[in-house]
C-alpha cells in the first residue's frame, strides 16, 4: 500500500505513522528523517540541504523531492510506504504523481488526520520538557507532573520550548493552512483522501485509520 499522511501540527502524525507502517509491513518515510539522514551521511543532496538550511532560507521543493524519490527507489519500499511530511504542498504532490506514474504505480490513499485547531493548541502549548533529558515529556493538561515545574523522573526543570509557544503554533497552522492543506482538495480529486478524527486514545486512532484504509485499496 502507498499511503500519504496528512494533518496539522499537533495531529500526531509521526506516533500514527509508526503504528500503521509496522501494521501495513511498509516503511516510514518522514522528511525530517530523510533530511537527517541525508545531511548526517553527507550525501550530495544532503550537503545541498544543509547550504539552504545554513543560510537561513528554505529548502527548494526539488531538493526534497530528490530526497524523497531516492528513499522510495530502495527495496523496502518496493510494496509500497507510508509518507509523512512529504508533500507537503501541491507542486510536490504533482511531482509525486510524476514519479509514480513514471514507474506505473500509483497512491492507495490518502490519510487525513482532522484535529479542531484548538485543540492542536492546547496539545503543543500545553507541553513541558526536561532540561535534563528531552525525552522526559509532560503536559500541563493531560500528563502533569507531580510538582509544577519539575520532572517526575529525574527531578530536572521542566520548561516549554519556543516553538511550542502558542503564537508559534498558530504561525505554523497560519502556514499548514496556506501550503499543506490544499493538497487535500488536490487529492479529493482523485478520489483518495478519506478523513478521520485523531481525537482521543493513540490505539484508537490507529484502529480507525485501520478500517478506513481498506474502503480505499480497490
Amino acid at each position: 500500500m502507498r499511503i500519504v499522511l496528512v494533518g496539522p501540527p499537533g495531529a500526531g502524525k509521526g506516533t500514527q505513522a509508526a503504528y500503521l507502517a509496522n501494521n501495513l509491513s511498509i516503511p516510514h518515510i518522514s522528511t525530517g528523517d530523510l533530511f537527517r539522514a541525508n545531511i548526517s551521511q553527507q550525501t550530495e543532496l544532503g550537503k545541498l540541504a544543509k547550504s539552504y538550511m545554513d543560510a537561513g532560507n528554505l529548502v527548494p521543493d526539488e531538493v526534497t523531492i530528490a530526497m524523497a524519490k531516492d528513499r522510495m527507489e530502495k527495496p523496502d519500499a518496493e510494496n509500497g510506504f507510508l509518507l509523512d511530511g512529504f508533500p507537503r504542498n501541491v507542486s510536490q504532490a504533482e511531482a509525486l504523481d510524476e514519479m509514480l506514474q513514471s514507474e506505473s504505480m500509483k497512491l492507495d490513499a490518502v490519510l487525513d488526520l482532522e484535529v479542531p485547531e484548538e485543540e492542536v493548541v492546547k496539545r503543543i502549548a500545553g507541553r513541558r520538557i526536561c532540561r535534563n533529558d528531552s525525552a522526559h515529556v509532560f503536559h500541563v493538561s493531560y500528563k502533569p507532573a507531580a510538582k509544577e515545574g519539575v520532572c517526575d523522573v529525574c527531578g530536572g526543570e521542566l520548561y516549554q520550548r519556543d516553538d511550542d509557544s502558542e503564537e508559534t503554533v498558530r504561525k505554523r497552522l497560519e502556514v499548514y493552512h496556506t501550503q499543506t492543506e490544499p493538497i487535500i482538495d488536490y487529492y479529493k480529486a482523485q478520489g483518495l483522501v478519506v478523513t478521520i478524527s485523531a481525537l482521543g486514545k493513540v490505539e484508537e486512532v490507529t484502529r480507525r485509520a485501520m478500517e478506513a484504509l481498506p474502503q480505499l485499496e480497490d
